[in-house]
């Protein structure tokens, strides 16, 4: 029988979540990483959903990351917390530093959460959104593996640092930025790799510093800033941030998940959250970020223009497509989803869109 494709959001969380449970991982962390990846696929951040389910696995399974350790605080004062994520999955360890991020600022009227020990995180949006969700401004940084080079450079020195912002609003749709500082997160070129597509001349060098549309290639070189010089030093920005404030690694420091099988990645965040409440009542701001979102998407459009959306509204629309249609997924990522799921007695097929449709999606909208 043919795999399907197409697949139910909540049903592929739920078949992630089996999956980690079965590896071992305690179920609320698994929870965690199953939901954290398939809200990646739903935005549209494929690069960082589903597909990252086996090198996960495979990290855990090498003994690269630590399921059991407990995440703790280092360090702590008014504003501040140091934590350790003690090589746990980049998701949990994020989650808890968020959560202390969030308290705190409730207290204090902002915090500045700092985190080294720990993995690839997953989207800053994932986090951008728990905090909206809690009437809270947040901004979110991570460093990475070396993947980009400085400018003027050419082999990879400093990772595409990611940078998440989310504010909420009131009736309109809130304010989500989430960024890497590179031309395009790498992980769209694995995809396109994976895929056999070619990548847009002006996303990467090869390994002797030539442009190159070859995805391969790209992998093989390094993706470029963005902007420039201006993308250049945001990286470099967060990396002294997230890695070398926090005691993670930095630069050269940051282990590739990929490659090294000696050592953890010793990824570092950064939790910048703030109590809206401390300036004006979050009402009344939520009240004047819908002003100023309708008047923004009120003004002329240039040539050929429907409609200006402000950030994250694209990936809310995809989120409310891929829940209604379902989420495609490349033939080799169901490939190897079904070998994880069938060496664990777990069954993709039930996760399928037309199964689950079929089913009435009982326990799934």
């Amino acid at each position: 029988m043919a795999l399907a494709t197409r697949y139910n959001w909540k049903g592929l969380e739920d078949f992630c979540k089996q999956v980690f449970q079965k590896a071992g991982v305690p179920e609320q962390s698994a929870a965690i990483v199953a939901e954290s990846l398939v809200q990646a696929d739903l935005r549209g951040v494929d690069s960082h959903g589903v597909v990252r389910t086996a090198i996960y696995l495979k990290r855990m399974e090498a003994g690269m990351i630590d399921a059991f350790a407990d995440v703790e605080k280092v360090s702590e004062s008014d504003a501040t917390v140091l934590v350790d994520g003690k090589n746990n999955f980049g998701s949990v360890i994020g989650t808890k530093a968020l959560d202390i991020a969030l308290e705190k600022a409730k207290r204090n009227g902002a915090s500045f959460v700092g985190v080294k020990g720990s993995n690839h995180f997953g989207t800053g949006a994932y986090y951008a959104m728990k905090a909206i969700e809690q009437d809270m401004i947040l901004l979110v940084m991570s460093n990475a593996s070396q993947t980009m080079p400085p400018t003027g450079g050419v082999r990879p020195f400093i990772g595409t640092n990611p940078l998440a912002v989310g504010v909420p609003s009131g009736k309109e749709l809130p304010f989500i930025l989430d960024m890497a500082t590179s031309v395009v997160a790498r992980g769209k070129i694995i995809v396109s790799a994976q895929k056999g597509e070619s990548i847009p001349l002006g996303w990467a060098i090869d390994k002797d510093g030539n442009p190159t549309t070859d995805a391969h290639a790209a992998l093989e070189g390094s993706v470029l800033p963005m902007g420039g010089p201006k993308g250049y030093a945001i990286s470099m920005f967060i990396d002294i941030l997230a890695g070398v404030l926090t005691g993670a690694g930095f630069g050269k420091y940051v282990n590739n998940m990929y490659e090294n099988w000696e050592q953890p990645q010793n990824v570092g965040h950064l939790f910048i959250a703030v109590d809206i409440n401390r300036f004006i009542p979050v009402d009344l701001f939520k009240a004047r970020m819908d002003q100023y979102i309708r008047e923004i998407k009120q003004e002329p459009k240039a040539p050929g223009v429907d409609e200006i959306l402000i950030p994250g509204e694209l990936e809310y629309r995809r989120t409310l497509e891929r829940k209604e249609n379902g989420i495609e997924l490349p033939i080799k990522v169901v490939e190897e989803l079904a070998g994880i799921g069938q060496s664990y007695g777990i069954d993709l097929a039930k996760a399928a869109y037309e199964h689950a449709k079929n089913e009435g999606a009982k326990s799934w909208n």
